[in-house]
């Protein structure tokens, strides 16, 4: 049976560019929660956070990760705090497979540089901002099934293992 397959992990571990590679070479839908959420509602995650707090979006993202498990089995990329709101791995067990991109909080900095549009990582220290996130939600993080590393190489490479894992793993089978 297909399950679903969520990606968790930091800001710029490869969720994004390496599900979307992924999805598309499987024949499958990729939802960005991020996107949809902003897409949704016309305004950034920032603005989001700004004008609504955090809990407001946790709330939305959470309610996003619903209704994508609602549709066909598919490739699920929420935000990297999804994971460490209380119940979400319940929230798609056992309809989902989890997936951790691991990364190193500096190579996850490098690839962030300049971005402007992650609110937890605002200020003068992005990389110390991703050290803290991942102190508080690595233990989180190592709920899910497996873990693939997120800098392994280009996100074509982290495809690759992703694609490995949804045939292997999520029921996905071989092409």
């Amino acid at each position: 049976m297909r399950r679903h397959v969520i990606l968790v992990g930091l800001p710029g571990s490869g969720k994004t560019s390496a599900g979307a590679i992924a999805a598309r070479v499987l024949g499958a839908a990729f939802t960005d929660i991020d996107q949809a959420i902003e897409r949704e509602t016309g305004r950034t995650v920032a603005e989001l956070f700004q004008t609504e707090g955090e809990a407001a979006f946790r709330a939305r993202e959470q309610a996003w990760v619903a209704r994508a498990l609602a549709e066909a089995p598919h490739l699920i990329a929420p935000g990297g705090g999804w994971a460490a709101q209380p119940g979400s791995f319940e929230q798609v067990d056992p309809d989902a497979f989890v997936v951790y991109l691991t990364i190193d909080p500096a190579v996850a900095a490098a690839r962030l540089a300049g971005d402007r549009s992650r609110p937890l990582l605002a200020g003068t220290d992005p990389a110390g901002a991703i050290r803290r996130l991942l102190e508080q939600r690595e233990s989180v993080y190592r709920r899910a099934a497996v873990e693939i590393d997120g800098a392994a190489g280009p996100p074509a490479t982290v495809a690759d293992a992703l694609i490995s894992v949804a045939r292997g793993w999520a029921g996905w089978g071989t092409p």
